[in-house]
């Protein structure tokens, strides 16, 4: 009975759960025109839409693989943290919250830190989660970002950070707003050091990240039709009682009002982010500078040579 129980069962149950995998997982409708699209031709498609060219959320593991060279980084060990440092509880103990997440998403917490090249040139690259609690930033992902610009003075390379977040985490209250101040000021020290600092903007890009680190980067790239914004379009009209323009908070409003430098499809964002770098971190020319002589020098030569 126990051999039934404990080796026969396991084995069957594993046997079904592999060949009843949910068709939820297998096809997904694209949030913009609504076509369904199967999970493998979307992620060759780099998780855009073929039919309407939306772009739909990424992970951050696949963020890493899309923007480092051939695909190869290595990731660093984050600091640990308290993980309930308040004790909060809703309908949830944040301590359940977390182990939900972090059992849905692998991830220790909301954010991804790896190095490596990007156009051959030295990058780290920070990366938000989304599906872990909304990309939210508490004291673990202001810790993380910390050492990201950290490791970027070490290894003087360039700090990328793709935020993807709805802001500040509540359940850790004033100590993930703390996360603000001490973000901006590790972003800061890059710019000591002569570091250039990109920030690739996503869907959604909110809240107090959009307060702090996100908007200070010395290039501020966007992907197509992204929502950044600190509050939510509806609060702001109830708050001042008037309708926005349309299209308020995307990618491409920020641009015609220059508060991002450029909007990039997301398949040409690596070929992007290295230019960039190549600009920031190799300013002097690629070829050798050759001096011309003035007009009035060459009819000079010319007259003697008479």
């Amino acid at each position: 009975m126990n051999w039934l129980t404990n080796f026969v069962r396991p084995k069957i149950r594993a046997l079904v759960s592999k060949t009843t995998e949910p068709t939820d997982k297998l096809w997904l409708k694209c949030p913009g025109c609504g076509q369904m699209m199967f999970h493998r031709d979307l992620e060759a498609a780099l998780f855009v839409c073929a039919s309407c060219g939306h772009h739909l959320r990424m992970d951050a593991k696949r963020r890493l693989a899309m923007l480092f060279d051939d695909g190869k980084y290595a990731r660093i060990e984050l600091p640990k943290t308290p993980a309930d440092p308040l004790r909060f509880r809703d309908r949830k103990r944040y301590s359940e919250r977390l182990k939900a997440a972090q059992g849905a998403t692998s991830e220790a917490d909301a954010i991804v830190v790896a190095h490596g090249t990007v156009g051959g040139l030295s990058a780290v690259i920070a990366a938000f989660e989304f599906e872990f609690m909304g990309g939210s930033m508490g004291v673990a992902v202001g810790e993380a970002l910390v050492a990201a610009a950290n490791l970027a003075k070490l290894q003087q390379a360039a700090l990328i950070v793709v935020p993807a977040s709805g802001g500040a985490r509540m359940q850790e209250g004033i100590l993930s707003l703390m996360q603000m101040p001490r973000t901006v000021i590790a972003t800061m020290q890059l710019r000591e050091k002569n570091l250039p600092y990109v920030a690739i903007l996503t869907d959604p890009t909110t809240g107090g990240v959009t307060a702090s680190f996100a908007m200070l980067a010395d290039i501020a790239i966007a992907e197509p039709n992204s929502v950044i914004g600190f509050a939510g379009a509806r609060v702001i009209e109830e708050t001042i009682r008037e309708t926005l323009p349309e299209g308020f908070q995307r990618a491409e409003y920020l641009l015609d009002h220059g508060m991002v430098d450029m909007v990039v499809r997301r398949k040409e964002l690596k070929a992007t982010l290295a230019r960039v770098l190549g600009l920031l971190l190799k300013p002097e020319p690629s070829a050798e500078v050759l001096t011309l002589a003035s007009p009035h020098a060459a009819h000079q030569g010319a007259a003697k040579s008479q």
